[in-house]
């Protein structure tokens, strides 16, 4: 027997008992594989590379393939599950993502894997929303509610780290497919229990679902996401710039579609809201500080300090710990502080933690890396927590999966500006030092070339080493001031503290 539907005001169905909390256990499970999935795979490249021989291109599409569709789709799937129920398309998501996981694993080429992981995309993409808005139903007190995406926030920061170690390890021991087939498993737990747990809720609406809405948000989304991962890895190139311009032509048109329509897939009048505007922009360039420097941080552990991947990933768990840790702790901090304190005091701590970068050197002890990273952690654990639950909070429990979409799609979109905007300064710092010196596109490629050279080719590692921390140092500083810039914006903004 299935939890039953509600079509209702959530706030009717009663408190949060020990079956509800038991359903929460149950919804970090996809959130845990998405996580994941975004970092395990670039573990795992090396040895597909090898087995599947894909070309350049198709590197980049078996990378990118999965998190173009997430970002284009997460709007639209929030607002599909807020129609048809948002039980019903978390477990149909998660049998598509469960399928194309296992297509993914027995790929027999390129091709297959590029499809495989376009399905995973489009399953992946049900998850986060539905996740979300499903909390919203089932947690109707704010101070539940707030704890209990605290909790699921944590589960995202945890699935990102224990991704590479997991993958490492069986990377060690098992062909590159054992990667996608460790979703199964949770999958399977998902859809046996999924049903009796999680309620369902759909939104009590006869309105013509916004399907031109939906076609002008993915026009503007996709060529937007693949302008910004274009100069990330090719600078500015007529096709992204063409990109570019597609995409801002698209969001025009979709923002003044969106103001006519009688059902918006975007409800526009939550932006009045100068709370709910202000967080999302903290998801934005949050996510752009934390994930240009992570993936710097990663370059930096293995091709300056020497590590291993595993090491690697074992030195980023402090980070992990304390996003986790205080995703769970930020309702007590809202609690304590208020919303707009705690706001704008966790990104100043995060502002402060990427700024502390400028002290890791070319032979800095590893405890110095984890300590600037654990700090940083407290803050993004802070904030991304609360800002889950202040954008899910605002909306009316009929359109919480679409505001959910939303939050989703700027950190989705913060991502991958922290590549392109920071991984570009970097470079071009790295390029620029290397002018008369003989350095090649990136760090990696100069210490290959170096390995072959003899006592020159050590020179010539250690000033690529040296040119990289000075990219590194300069991208964090610049991250670092965003977020500073940020925490003021924010603390101006939200004069008046949510009622929490």
């Amino acid at each position: 027997m299935s939890a039953p539907a509600v079509t209702a005001d959530p706030a009717a169905a009663g408190t949060s008992d020990r079956r509800t909390w038991f359903g929460l256990v149950v919804l970090m499970l996809p959130v845990l594989l998405v996580s994941m999935d975004f970092s395990v795979l670039y573990l795992a490249m090396p040895t597909i590379i090898d087995s599947l021989n894909p070309t350049a291109t198709q590197q980049l599409w078996i990378l990118d393939i999965y998190g173009f569709l997430i970002a284009g789709l997460l709007i639209t799937m929030g607002n599909v599950g807020d129609r048809i129920g948002r039980r019903r398309i978390l477990l149909g998501g998660a049998t598509v993502f469960g399928a194309a996981s296992v297509l993914a694993a027995f790929a027999p080429n390129a091709e297959a894997l590029i499809a495989a992981r376009a399905l995973m995309g489009l399953g992946g993409a049900t998850l986060m929303p539905a996740s979300l808005a499903l909390i919203a139903n089932m947690f109707p007190h704010g101070r539940d509610r707030a704890r209990a995406i605290g909790i699921w926030t944590s589960a995202f920061a945890g699935g990102a780290a224990l991704g590479p170690v997991i993958g490492g390890v069986l990377l060690h021991h098992y062909w590159w497919g054992v990667v996608f087939l460790i979703n199964v498993p949770v999958l399977a737990v998902l859809l046996t229990v999924g049903p009796f747990l999680l309620p369902e809720y759909r939104a009590a609406t006869t309105a013509r679902f916004d399907v031109v809405g939906v076609v002008l948000s993915l026009g503007a989304i996709l060529p937007a996401v693949y302008a910004v991962k274009a100069v990330a890895t090719a600078g500015l190139t007529p096709q992204s710039v063409a990109a570019a311009t597609i995409g801002i032509v698209m969001f025009i048109a979709f923002i003044r579609h969106e103001k006519r329509t009688p059902a918006p897939l975007l409800n526009l009048k939550l932006f009045k809201n100068p709370t709910f505007s202000a967080s999302l922009a903290i998801a934005m360039v949050g996510m752009m500080a934390e994930g240009g420097i992570a993936y710097l941080a990663n370059v930096y552990l293995q091709s300056v300090l020497g590590h291993d991947v595993l090491a690697a990933a074992l030195a980023g768990l402090p980070m992990a710990v304390t996003i986790a840790t205080f995703s769970v702790l930020a309702h007590r901090v809202s609690r304590r502080f208020g919303t707009r304190t705690a706001l704008a005091g966790s990104v100043l701590l995060a502002a402060v933690g990427n700024i502390g970068f400028l002290l890791l050197g070319a032979s800095s002890p590893i405890w110095m890396f984890m300590a600037l990273t654990a700090i940083t952690g407290i803050g993004y654990g802070i904030q991304f927590s609360l800002v889950t639950d202040v954008v899910v909070g605002a909306a009316p429990p009929e359109q919480s999966g679409a505001a959910s979409g939303i939050s989703e799609t700027c950190f989705e979109l913060g991502t991958a500006l922290g590549l392109a905007v920071l991984g570009s300064i970097a470079t071009a710092v790295f390029l620029a030092r290397g002018t008369d010196l003989g350095f090649a596109d990136s760090l990696g490629e100069t210490l290959s070339r170096a390995s072959g050279l003899g006592p020159a080719g050590d020179s010539l590692a250690d000033s690529a080493r040296l040119a990289f921390i000075d990219g590194m140092h300069v991208a964090a500083v610049v991250g670092g001031v965003a977020l500073l810039i940020l925490a003021a914006v924010v603390y101006r903004v939200m004069r008046v503290p949510a009622n929490r």
